[in-house]
Parts: C-alpha cells; sequence; structure tokens
C-alpha cells in the first residue's frame, strides 16, 4: 500500500465525503463526485456561490473520507487551493469530460460558475478493518507531514502484561519495555486506561 494507491481506491469509491469548518467554527460535511485524479493529487468542482467553496477560500483545510466495499476506509487531510486563472477552464473541462452527468448539473456555459481546487500537500490515513487483526499505515503527498497517532509503551513499563491481555487485537508484544505493533493498533487506549505503571503515552507526547 502506498499513497498512489490510496488514491486510486479513492478513485473506485467515486463518492467522497468532504468536511470543512465554517466561519463560526461548526462542521460541515458534503458529498463530491466531481473530481479528478492524479498521481500525487486530487482536483474537484464545486460552484463559487456555494459556502463550500467559500470556506475553501477563506481556510482551505479538508478532510476527506472514502469507504471502501472490502472495510477500507481512507482519510485525506491536506490543503485545498484553487488552481490558477489560466489553468481553470482545462481543470473544468477534463472533469466533465469525466463525469457526464455534470453536463446536466451545468449545462453549456454556466459550467463558468465553477472553481477548480487542488490538493498536492496532504496525509493519507489507511485502516482496513477487513482483516484479522486490522491494518493501518499512514502517507503522505507533496509537503504533507505524517501526524503521529495512537499509543506507545515507554520504559516506566514494569512488565505485568495487562495491556497485552485487554488488546482487542492482540498486537502488544512482551518485552521490556512491552511494544504495541503500530500497524495493527486500533488506537482505541483501552492499554492507556488500564496499565497501572502509567506506563502508556499517546505517541506524540513524550
Amino acid at each position: 500500500m502506498d499513497a498512489k494507491t490510496c488514491l486510486r481506491k479513492l478513485q473506485y469509491v467515486g463518492v467522497l465525503a468532504f468536511a470543512t469548518v465554517d466561519g463560526e467554527g461548526n462542521p460541515q460535511v458534503r458529498n463530491i463526485s466531481a473530481i479528478h485524479y492524479e498521481a500525487d493529487a486530487m482536483y474537484f468542482f464545486t460552484a463559487r456561490g456555494k459556502d463550500f467553496c467559500r470556506e475553501l477560500l477563506e481556510d482551505g483545510r479538508v478532510q476527506v473520507l472514502g469507504y471502501t466495499r472490502y472495510k477500507e476506509m481512507i482519510r485525506l487531510s491536506g490543503k485545498a487551493r484553487p488552481v490558477p486563472q489560466e489553468k481553470q477552464s482545462f481543470w473544468i473541462d477534463t472533469i466533465f469530460h469525466e463525469q457526464p452527468y455534470l453536463a446536466n448539473v451545468y449545462p453549456g456555459d454556466t459550467r463558468d460558475i465553477g472553481i477548480v481546487f487542488e490538493i498536492r500537500d496532504a496525509d493519507i490515513e489507511y485502516f482496513n478493518l477487513g482483516v484479522h487483526p486490522i491494518f493501518r499505515e499512514n502517507y503522505s503527498i507533496g509537503n504533507g507531514r505524517e501526524a503521529a497517532k495512537g499509543y506507545e509503551i515507554t520504559d516506566k513499563c514494569i512488565g505485568c502484561g495487562i495491556c497485552a491481555e485487554h488488546c482487542p487485537q492482540s498486537c502488544i508484544t512482551e518485552g521490556e519495555p512491552f511494544s504495541i505493533q503500530q500497524e495493527h493498533c486500533l488506537h482505541c487506549g483501552s492499554c492507556y486506561e488500564r496499565c497501572p505503571a502509567e506506563a502508556v503515552v499517546k505517541r506524540g507526547e513524550l
């Protein structure tokens, strides 16, 4: 699995959930299918008069979520920016060619009300619930940075094994200290809550 494959899987999903935050701090979610994919970027179309467009222009942060029939969750978090004005017509035509239904929504030259955004710098989280143990990994495109998530076990570990006994995915292995197999971790926090030595910490907080 890699970032390119994750983008291809999102393309197969078709309709994706795009999450933004409005000017009052309220979460907003839209389903978007007017999307074009490159190996290292995503382009999408919306109308300039929509709240969605205003939120992107004001802030740009967006999170995109797709869920496949194989129980794979792919979450892309990044910054959306309008493509340069001189490239707008090219990308609008490209997206309309790939998504013929759009001609019914914006017939003729009414497509000119649209604007195309691109996401080139993003973090991608892949999470497969359809296998046991579950599998997850993080990737990035462009200048995206992978954020540390989940938990890890520090040298305060006393080797009691309580964390391993209560791990839903049995992904904690014995050692000095015990260790979490990050690619199989649910991030549920069971080990964190049950450790009598407070040896389990959230990743990135050390």
